[in-house]
């Protein structure tokens, strides 16, 4: 079973940026595609960025522009840079193996003043 951890959240203020990364267990992690999702307190779970095994990309609109979500096989690892972050992005980040239905147990953005 592949486990996913990730890391890099904590607080920040508006305008400013964070650097998630997500680790895989197992080196099948560059077979799959890969995402991040996030969840805002009393909101349902919502995609924000997802990479293919290809290294094609696909962004929600309410990031693109914003955040990058990248890959490094080699290291089984997953990243998600953001910028230019607003409170809105307060949220837990998830990554996740879409296709495997594997999730991490989160890392916590806080954005605010």
């Amino acid at each position: 079973q592949v486990q996913l951890v990730e890391s890099g959240g904590g607080l920040v203020q508006p305008g400013g940026s964070l650097n998630l990364s997500c680790v895989a267990s197992t080196s099948i992690f560059s077979d799959y595609n890969a995402a991040w999702y996030r969840q805002a307190p009393g909101k349902q779970r919502e995609f924000v960025a997802l990479i293919t095994s290809a290294i094609t990309t696909n962004y929600d609109l309410s990031v693109k522009d914003r955040f990058t979500i990248s890959r490094d096989n080699a290291k089984r690892a997953l990243y998600l840079q953001m910028t230019s972050l607003k409170p809105e992005d307060t949220a837990v980040y998830y990554c996740t193996l879409p296709s495997l239905d594997i999730w991490g147990l989160g890392t916590q953005v806080t954005v605010s003043e």
